[in-house]
Protein backbone atom coordinates (compact mmCIF):
# COMPACT_ATOMS: atom_id res chain seq x y z
CA UNK A 1 0.00 0.00 0.00
CA UNK A 2 1.45 3.35 -1.00
CA UNK A 3 0.25 6.90 -0.33
CA UNK A 4 1.84 10.28 -0.70
CA UNK A 5 1.04 13.58 0.98
CA UNK A 6 2.51 17.08 0.89
CA UNK A 7 2.19 19.27 3.96
CA UNK A 8 2.14 23.07 4.10
CA UNK A 9 3.97 24.92 6.86
CA UNK A 10 0.80 26.78 7.79
CA UNK A 11 -1.08 23.53 8.31
CA UNK A 12 1.77 22.13 10.40
CA UNK A 13 1.55 25.14 12.68
CA UNK A 14 -2.23 25.09 13.04
CA UNK A 15 -2.44 21.45 14.03
CA UNK A 16 -0.34 22.03 17.12
CA UNK A 17 -3.28 23.17 19.22
CA UNK A 18 -5.78 20.54 18.10
CA UNK A 19 -7.26 17.56 19.87
CA UNK A 20 -8.63 14.40 18.34
CA UNK A 21 -11.33 11.89 19.06
CA UNK A 22 -9.21 8.91 17.99
CA UNK A 23 -6.80 9.57 20.86
CA UNK A 24 -8.82 11.34 23.55
CA UNK A 25 -7.33 12.94 26.63
CA UNK A 26 -6.78 10.28 29.30
CA UNK A 27 -8.89 9.62 32.33
CA UNK A 28 -7.59 8.58 35.74
CA UNK A 29 -7.51 4.93 36.82
CA UNK A 30 -6.55 4.31 40.43
CA UNK A 31 -3.22 5.12 42.11
CA UNK A 32 -2.99 8.25 39.99
CA UNK A 33 -2.20 6.25 36.85
CA UNK A 34 -3.89 7.45 33.68
CA UNK A 35 -5.60 5.44 31.00
CA UNK A 36 -7.56 6.18 27.90
CA UNK A 37 -5.18 7.36 25.20
CA UNK A 38 -6.13 4.17 23.41
CA UNK A 39 -8.45 1.34 24.33
CA UNK A 40 -5.52 -1.13 24.00
CA UNK A 41 -3.68 0.72 26.76
CA UNK A 42 -6.45 -0.15 29.22
CA UNK A 43 -5.44 -3.81 29.34
CA UNK A 44 -1.79 -2.82 29.40
CA UNK A 45 -2.26 -0.47 32.33
CA UNK A 46 -4.29 -3.00 34.27
CA UNK A 47 -1.42 -5.42 33.84
CA UNK A 48 1.22 -2.88 34.82
CA UNK A 49 -0.69 -1.90 37.92
CA UNK A 50 -0.63 -5.52 39.08
CA UNK A 51 3.17 -5.69 38.75
CA UNK A 52 4.81 -6.45 42.07
CA UNK A 53 8.29 -7.88 42.56
CA UNK A 54 8.61 -10.59 45.24
CA UNK A 55 10.46 -9.73 48.41
CA UNK A 56 13.66 -11.53 47.38
CA UNK A 57 13.95 -9.28 44.31
CA UNK A 58 13.80 -6.03 46.28
CA UNK A 59 17.43 -6.01 47.35
CA UNK A 60 20.49 -5.28 45.18
CA UNK A 61 22.05 -8.40 43.70
CA UNK A 62 25.64 -8.94 42.62
CA UNK A 63 27.35 -10.85 39.82
CA UNK A 64 25.76 -14.22 39.09
CA UNK A 65 26.93 -16.41 36.23
CA UNK A 66 24.52 -18.26 33.99
CA UNK A 67 25.17 -21.91 34.87
CA UNK A 68 23.04 -24.81 33.61
CA UNK A 69 20.30 -22.47 32.49
CA UNK A 70 20.01 -20.37 35.64
CA UNK A 71 21.63 -17.21 37.02
CA UNK A 72 20.45 -17.39 40.60
CA UNK A 73 16.65 -17.19 40.36
CA UNK A 74 16.64 -16.13 36.70
CA UNK A 75 16.42 -18.51 33.72
CA UNK A 76 19.10 -17.74 31.16
CA UNK A 77 21.15 -18.92 28.22
CA UNK A 78 24.65 -17.53 27.58
CA UNK A 79 24.05 -14.28 29.49
CA UNK A 80 25.54 -13.53 32.91
CA UNK A 81 24.10 -11.02 35.39
CA UNK A 82 26.69 -8.47 36.49
CA UNK A 83 24.40 -6.64 38.90
CA UNK A 84 20.79 -5.77 39.67
CA UNK A 85 19.42 -2.64 41.31
CA UNK A 86 15.73 -2.79 42.29
CA UNK A 87 13.52 0.28 41.97
CA UNK A 88 14.03 1.04 45.66
CA UNK A 89 17.77 1.46 44.99
CA UNK A 90 17.35 3.92 42.10
CA UNK A 91 14.95 6.46 43.54
CA UNK A 92 11.79 4.42 43.95
CA UNK A 93 8.64 4.79 41.93
CA UNK A 94 5.86 2.25 41.50
CA UNK A 95 6.90 1.01 38.07
CA UNK A 96 10.00 1.17 35.86
CA UNK A 97 9.78 1.74 32.12
CA UNK A 98 12.14 2.90 29.36
CA UNK A 99 15.90 3.37 29.51
CA UNK A 100 18.81 4.72 27.48
CA UNK A 101 22.56 5.10 28.00
CA UNK A 102 25.35 7.66 27.79
CA UNK A 103 29.13 7.45 27.62
CA UNK A 104 31.10 10.50 28.71
CA UNK A 105 33.79 10.69 26.02
CA UNK A 106 35.92 12.94 28.18
CA UNK A 107 36.08 10.63 31.19
CA UNK A 108 35.19 7.28 29.62
CA UNK A 109 32.54 6.69 32.27
CA UNK A 110 29.23 5.06 31.32
CA UNK A 111 25.76 5.76 32.64
CA UNK A 112 22.33 4.14 32.53
CA UNK A 113 19.36 6.50 32.33
CA UNK A 114 16.26 4.75 33.65
CA UNK A 115 12.67 5.98 33.42
CA UNK A 116 10.28 5.38 36.32
CA UNK A 117 6.87 6.63 37.38
CA UNK A 118 8.42 9.45 39.43
CA UNK A 119 11.31 10.55 37.19
CA UNK A 120 14.55 9.57 35.50
CA UNK A 121 17.33 7.84 37.44
CA UNK A 122 21.01 8.34 36.64
CA UNK A 123 23.24 5.35 37.42
CA UNK A 124 27.03 5.26 36.96
CA UNK A 125 27.71 1.79 35.55
CA UNK A 126 31.39 2.27 34.73
CA UNK A 127 31.98 -0.67 37.05
CA UNK A 128 28.98 -2.72 36.01
CA UNK A 129 29.45 -5.10 38.94
CA UNK A 130 29.21 -2.18 41.36
CA UNK A 131 26.84 0.42 39.84
CA UNK A 132 26.27 3.66 41.72
CA UNK A 133 22.99 5.53 41.82
CA UNK A 134 23.77 9.25 41.47
CA UNK A 135 20.30 10.74 41.69
CA UNK A 136 17.30 11.54 39.59
CA UNK A 137 15.51 14.15 37.53
CA UNK A 138 11.95 14.22 38.91
CA UNK A 139 9.01 14.15 36.53
CA UNK A 140 8.12 17.62 35.25
CA UNK A 141 4.45 16.97 35.95
CA UNK A 142 2.31 14.46 37.79
CA UNK A 143 -1.00 15.77 36.46
CA UNK A 144 -3.17 13.48 34.36
CA UNK A 145 -1.91 11.38 31.52
CA UNK A 146 0.05 8.15 31.68
CA UNK A 147 3.11 7.84 33.87
CA UNK A 148 5.69 6.30 31.54
CA UNK A 149 8.56 8.30 30.14
CA UNK A 150 11.17 7.88 27.43
CA UNK A 151 14.74 9.13 27.16
CA UNK A 152 17.21 9.74 24.33
CA UNK A 153 20.63 11.44 24.24
CA UNK A 154 22.22 14.02 21.92
CA UNK A 155 25.34 16.15 22.41
CA UNK A 156 25.78 15.05 26.04
CA UNK A 157 22.21 16.03 26.90
CA UNK A 158 19.33 13.78 27.92
CA UNK A 159 15.91 14.53 26.43
CA UNK A 160 13.02 13.17 28.49
CA UNK A 161 9.33 13.03 27.60
CA UNK A 162 6.25 11.67 29.35
CA UNK A 163 2.53 11.34 28.76
CA UNK A 164 1.88 13.24 31.98
CA UNK A 165 -0.09 16.37 31.11
CA UNK A 166 1.98 19.59 30.79
CA UNK A 167 5.23 17.64 31.03
CA UNK A 168 6.83 18.88 27.82
CA UNK A 169 10.34 17.69 26.97
CA UNK A 170 12.98 18.01 29.68
CA UNK A 171 16.57 18.74 28.66
CA UNK A 172 19.33 17.76 31.08
CA UNK A 173 23.08 18.39 30.68
CA UNK A 174 24.62 15.00 31.45
CA UNK A 175 28.09 16.44 32.03
CA UNK A 176 26.71 17.55 35.40
CA UNK A 177 27.09 13.90 36.45
CA UNK A 178 30.91 14.16 36.31
CA UNK A 179 31.21 15.78 39.72
CA UNK A 180 28.29 14.53 41.79
CA UNK A 181 28.97 14.76 45.49
CA UNK A 182 26.76 13.49 48.31
CA UNK A 183 24.85 11.15 46.03
CA UNK A 184 22.03 10.60 45.51
CA UNK A 185 21.06 14.08 44.32
CA UNK A 186 17.80 15.56 43.08
CA UNK A 187 18.36 17.45 39.84
CA UNK A 188 16.44 20.06 37.89
CA UNK A 189 16.12 20.25 34.12
CA UNK A 190 18.36 22.74 32.30
CA UNK A 191 15.53 23.54 29.89
CA UNK A 192 11.99 22.40 29.14
CA UNK A 193 10.48 22.42 25.66
CA UNK A 194 6.80 23.37 26.02
CA UNK A 195 5.72 22.95 22.40
CA UNK A 196 3.94 19.78 23.55
CA UNK A 197 1.99 18.91 26.66
CA UNK A 198 2.19 15.12 26.64
CA UNK A 199 4.40 12.85 24.53
CA UNK A 200 4.55 9.08 24.34
CA UNK A 201 8.11 8.72 23.08
CA UNK A 202 10.87 10.44 21.13
CA UNK A 203 13.50 9.58 18.57
CA UNK A 204 16.65 11.61 17.86
CA UNK A 205 18.60 11.62 14.62
CA UNK A 206 22.06 12.45 15.94
CA UNK A 207 23.34 13.08 12.40
CA UNK A 208 20.83 15.84 11.67
CA UNK A 209 20.27 17.25 15.17
CA UNK A 210 16.49 16.88 15.11
CA UNK A 211 14.24 15.22 17.67
CA UNK A 212 11.03 13.52 16.60
CA UNK A 213 8.38 13.52 19.31
CA UNK A 214 5.74 10.85 18.77
CA UNK A 215 2.33 10.19 20.25
CA UNK A 216 1.99 13.83 21.30
CA UNK A 217 -1.18 15.83 21.84
CA UNK A 218 -0.22 17.82 18.71
CA UNK A 219 0.15 17.30 14.94
CA UNK A 220 -3.45 16.44 14.08
CA UNK A 221 -4.66 14.96 10.80
CA UNK A 222 -8.38 14.46 10.42
CA UNK A 223 -9.54 13.09 13.78
CA UNK A 224 -6.17 11.73 14.90
CA UNK A 225 -3.35 13.54 16.65
CA UNK A 226 0.18 12.24 17.27
CA UNK A 227 1.89 12.81 13.91
CA UNK A 228 5.66 13.36 13.88
CA UNK A 229 6.38 16.50 15.92
CA UNK A 230 9.79 17.72 14.72
CA UNK A 231 12.10 19.76 16.96
CA UNK A 232 15.45 21.36 16.11
CA UNK A 233 17.80 20.48 18.99
CA UNK A 234 21.12 21.42 17.41
CA UNK A 235 21.39 23.85 20.31
CA UNK A 236 20.25 21.37 22.96
CA UNK A 237 19.12 23.85 25.58
CA UNK A 238 17.24 25.96 23.02
CA UNK A 239 14.92 23.48 21.24
CA UNK A 240 12.72 24.93 18.50
CA UNK A 241 9.62 23.57 16.80
CA UNK A 242 10.37 22.64 13.18
CA UNK A 243 7.07 21.27 11.89
CA UNK A 244 4.68 18.34 11.75
CA UNK A 245 4.76 15.34 9.42
CA UNK A 246 1.24 13.99 8.95
CA UNK A 247 -0.54 11.14 7.24
CA UNK A 248 -3.60 12.25 5.29
CA UNK A 249 -6.90 10.79 6.53
CA UNK A 250 -8.12 7.85 4.42
CA UNK A 251 -10.98 8.36 1.99
CA UNK A 252 -12.89 5.62 3.78
CA UNK A 253 -13.76 6.86 7.30
CA UNK A 254 -13.76 3.25 8.52
CA UNK A 255 -10.17 2.67 7.42
CA UNK A 256 -7.23 3.19 9.84
CA UNK A 257 -5.86 6.72 9.85
CA UNK A 258 -2.22 5.76 10.60
CA UNK A 259 -1.31 9.34 11.57
CA UNK A 260 -0.49 8.50 15.20
CA UNK A 261 3.20 7.56 15.46
CA UNK A 262 3.97 5.24 18.36
CA UNK A 263 7.73 5.10 17.71
CA UNK A 264 10.16 6.00 14.96
CA UNK A 265 13.71 5.73 13.72
CA UNK A 266 14.94 8.67 11.66
CA UNK A 267 18.22 8.50 9.74
CA UNK A 268 20.27 10.34 7.16
CA UNK A 269 19.62 7.73 4.51
CA UNK A 270 22.52 5.83 2.94
CA UNK A 271 20.59 2.76 1.87
CA UNK A 272 20.01 0.87 -1.37
CA UNK A 273 17.16 3.06 -2.71
CA UNK A 274 19.10 5.50 -4.86
CA UNK A 275 16.18 7.93 -5.16
CA UNK A 276 16.36 8.74 -1.46
CA UNK A 277 20.08 8.67 -0.75
CA UNK A 278 21.18 11.75 1.14
CA UNK A 279 17.64 12.44 2.34
CA UNK A 280 16.44 12.35 5.95
CA UNK A 281 14.06 9.40 6.22
CA UNK A 282 11.88 8.33 9.15
CA UNK A 283 10.51 4.83 9.68
CA UNK A 284 7.39 5.10 11.81
CA UNK A 285 5.61 2.33 13.72
CA UNK A 286 2.11 3.75 13.44
CA UNK A 287 -0.29 1.35 15.21
CA UNK A 288 -1.61 -0.30 12.04
CA UNK A 289 1.32 0.04 9.65
CA UNK A 290 4.95 0.90 9.06
CA UNK A 291 4.93 4.42 7.62
CA UNK A 292 8.00 5.83 5.85
CA UNK A 293 8.47 9.61 5.67
CA UNK A 294 10.87 11.91 3.84
CA UNK A 295 11.40 14.74 6.34
CA UNK A 296 14.35 16.41 4.62
CA UNK A 297 12.37 19.63 4.27
CA UNK A 298 10.72 20.18 7.62
CA UNK A 299 8.25 22.64 6.08
CA UNK A 300 7.26 20.12 3.42
CA UNK A 301 7.59 16.49 4.64
CA UNK A 302 6.29 13.67 2.47
CA UNK A 303 4.77 10.29 3.28
CA UNK A 304 6.63 7.85 1.04
CA UNK A 305 4.71 4.64 1.81
CA UNK A 306 2.49 2.81 4.28
CA UNK A 307 2.73 -0.96 4.78
CA UNK A 308 0.43 -3.11 6.90
CA UNK A 309 0.16 -6.88 7.45
CA UNK A 310 -2.62 -9.40 8.18
CA UNK A 311 -1.85 -9.94 11.88
CA UNK A 312 -1.47 -6.27 12.77
CA UNK A 313 -2.95 -5.22 16.11
CA UNK A 314 -0.54 -2.53 17.36
CA UNK A 315 2.58 -1.83 15.27
CA UNK A 316 4.83 -0.75 18.09
CA UNK A 317 8.54 -0.12 17.39
CA UNK A 318 11.35 -1.19 15.10
CA UNK A 319 14.93 -0.72 13.93
CA UNK A 320 16.83 -0.81 10.64
CA UNK A 321 19.49 -3.36 9.83
CA UNK A 322 22.96 -1.95 9.31
CA UNK A 323 22.70 -2.19 5.52
CA UNK A 324 19.34 -0.33 5.60
CA UNK A 325 17.71 -3.12 3.59
CA UNK A 326 15.26 -4.30 6.24
CA UNK A 327 13.19 -2.87 9.04
CA UNK A 328 12.73 -5.29 11.95
CA UNK A 329 9.75 -4.43 14.14
CA UNK A 330 7.40 -5.67 16.82
CA UNK A 331 3.66 -5.62 17.37
CA UNK A 332 2.64 -5.12 20.99
CA UNK A 333 -0.87 -6.45 20.51
CA UNK A 334 -0.71 -9.53 18.32
CA UNK A 335 0.14 -11.94 21.16
CA UNK A 336 -2.43 -10.47 23.59
CA UNK A 337 -5.19 -9.22 21.31
CA UNK A 338 -5.96 -5.97 23.16
CA UNK A 339 -9.52 -7.04 23.91
CA UNK A 340 -9.84 -9.32 20.89
CA UNK A 341 -8.47 -12.81 20.18
CA UNK A 342 -4.68 -12.85 19.59
CA UNK A 343 -3.63 -12.91 15.95
CA UNK A 344 -0.53 -15.06 16.57
CA UNK A 345 -0.03 -18.11 18.88
CA UNK A 346 3.58 -17.33 19.89
CA UNK A 347 5.81 -14.30 20.31
CA UNK A 348 6.33 -12.89 16.82
CA UNK A 349 8.80 -10.38 15.37
CA UNK A 350 8.34 -8.93 11.89
CA UNK A 351 10.74 -8.18 9.03
CA UNK A 352 9.96 -5.72 6.23
CA UNK A 353 12.13 -5.41 3.11
CA UNK A 354 12.69 -1.68 2.56
CA UNK A 355 15.21 -1.79 -0.28
CA UNK A 356 12.57 0.15 -2.23
CA UNK A 357 11.09 2.76 0.13
CA UNK A 358 8.06 3.44 -2.06
CA UNK A 359 7.22 -0.17 -2.91
CA UNK A 360 8.20 -2.14 0.20
CA UNK A 361 8.16 -5.92 0.34
CA UNK A 362 5.77 -8.28 2.06
CA UNK A 363 6.02 -8.34 5.87
CA UNK A 364 7.59 -11.61 7.07
CA UNK A 365 6.74 -13.05 10.49
CA UNK A 366 9.31 -14.77 12.72
CA UNK A 367 7.97 -16.72 15.69
CA UNK A 368 9.89 -17.55 18.85
CA UNK A 369 9.25 -20.39 21.28
CA UNK A 370 7.78 -18.15 23.98
CA UNK A 371 4.26 -16.82 24.48
CA UNK A 372 5.22 -13.40 25.86
CA UNK A 373 4.57 -9.98 24.33
CA UNK A 374 7.49 -8.38 22.50
CA UNK A 375 8.45 -4.78 23.11
CA UNK A 376 11.47 -2.63 22.16
CA UNK A 377 14.26 -3.99 19.93
CA UNK A 378 17.54 -2.47 18.78
CA UNK A 379 20.52 -3.30 16.56
CA UNK A 380 23.66 -1.47 17.77
CA UNK A 381 25.81 -2.63 14.86
CA UNK A 382 27.58 -5.59 16.48
CA UNK A 383 25.70 -8.17 14.41
CA UNK A 384 22.88 -8.86 16.86
CA UNK A 385 19.25 -7.91 17.50
CA UNK A 386 18.47 -7.14 21.16
CA UNK A 387 14.75 -7.46 21.90
CA UNK A 388 12.97 -6.87 25.20
CA UNK A 389 10.01 -9.21 25.61
CA UNK A 390 8.04 -8.38 28.75
CA UNK A 391 7.66 -11.65 30.69
CA UNK A 392 10.33 -13.66 28.82
CA UNK A 393 13.10 -11.08 29.17
CA UNK A 394 15.96 -10.04 26.89
CA UNK A 395 16.15 -12.14 23.71
CA UNK A 396 19.13 -11.87 21.35
CA UNK A 397 19.05 -12.88 17.67
CA UNK A 398 21.68 -12.78 14.93
CA UNK A 399 21.31 -9.91 12.49
CA UNK A 400 22.49 -12.08 9.63
CA UNK A 401 19.38 -14.25 10.08
CA UNK A 402 17.09 -11.27 9.43
CA UNK A 403 16.91 -11.54 5.59
CA UNK A 404 15.46 -15.05 5.85
CA UNK A 405 12.56 -13.75 7.94
CA UNK A 406 13.33 -16.43 10.54
CA UNK A 407 15.34 -14.85 13.36
CA UNK A 408 17.93 -17.12 14.99
CA UNK A 409 18.03 -16.79 18.77
CA UNK A 410 21.48 -17.18 20.37
CA UNK A 411 21.06 -15.97 23.97
CA UNK A 412 18.44 -14.83 26.47
CA UNK A 413 17.93 -13.74 30.06
CA UNK A 414 14.51 -13.86 31.72
CA UNK A 415 14.10 -11.06 34.27
CA UNK A 416 10.59 -12.27 35.12
CA UNK A 417 10.85 -15.92 36.18
CA UNK A 418 7.21 -16.17 37.30
CA UNK A 419 5.86 -16.99 33.82
CA UNK A 420 6.06 -16.21 30.09
CA UNK A 421 2.41 -15.25 29.75
CA UNK A 422 1.25 -12.72 27.12
CA UNK A 423 0.55 -10.12 29.82
CA UNK A 424 1.92 -6.81 31.10
CA UNK A 425 2.20 -7.85 34.75
CA UNK A 426 5.98 -7.51 34.87
CA UNK A 427 9.25 -8.11 33.07
CA UNK A 428 11.47 -6.05 30.82
CA UNK A 429 10.40 -2.83 29.15
CA UNK A 430 13.52 -1.95 27.17
CA UNK A 431 17.26 -2.38 26.78
CA UNK A 432 20.37 -0.42 25.82
CA UNK A 433 23.13 -2.33 24.04
CA UNK A 434 25.59 0.35 22.87
CA UNK A 435 27.91 0.30 25.88
CA UNK A 436 31.50 -0.18 24.67
CA UNK A 437 32.34 -3.07 26.99
CA UNK A 438 29.49 -5.31 25.81
CA UNK A 439 27.31 -4.68 28.85
CA UNK A 440 23.58 -4.54 28.13
CA UNK A 441 21.33 -2.50 30.37
CA UNK A 442 17.82 -3.90 30.81
CA UNK A 443 14.99 -1.97 32.45
CA UNK A 444 12.31 -3.90 34.30
CA UNK A 445 8.76 -2.89 35.12
CA UNK A 446 8.79 -4.52 38.53
CA UNK A 447 12.48 -5.08 39.35
CA UNK A 448 14.41 -1.97 38.30
CA UNK A 449 17.74 -2.12 36.43
CA UNK A 450 19.70 -5.19 35.34
CA UNK A 451 23.23 -5.04 33.95
CA UNK A 452 23.89 -8.13 31.84
CA UNK A 453 26.86 -9.51 29.91
CA UNK A 454 25.99 -11.72 26.92
CA UNK A 455 28.56 -14.33 25.91
CA UNK A 456 28.32 -13.83 22.17
CA UNK A 457 30.49 -15.07 19.33
CA UNK A 458 31.01 -11.93 17.25
CA UNK A 459 31.75 -14.06 14.20
CA UNK A 460 28.27 -15.58 14.29
CA UNK A 461 26.41 -12.30 14.51
CA UNK A 462 27.35 -11.07 11.08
Amino acid sequence: MKTRAIFAAAVAFLVLTGSAAAHPQPSTFGLGFGVGWLNPDDSKLRGLMSARAPAWANAPQSTTRCVRGMAGEFPCDDIDMLSHLPLSSIGGGEIGNDMWGWEDRRTGREYALVGKTNGTAFVDISDAKRPKYLGQLPTQSTAGGIFWRDIKVYKDHAFVVSENTNHGMQVFDLTRLRHVRNAPRTFEADAVYTGVSSTHNLDINEDSGFAYLVGTNTCVSGTEHGGLHMVDIRRPQSPKFAGCALVEPPADPAAPNNNYVHDSQCVNYRGPDREFRGREICFGSNENAVVIYDVTRKSNPVVVSQTSYPTAVYTHQGWLTGDRKRFVFNDEGDEEGFGNPPTVPLQTTYVLNVEDLEETGVVMASTNNTTSIDHNLYMPGDGYVYESNYTSGLRIFTERSVPSGDLREVAWFDVYPENDDPTFEGGTWSNYSWFDDGVVGVSSIDRGLFLLKPKLDRRHGR
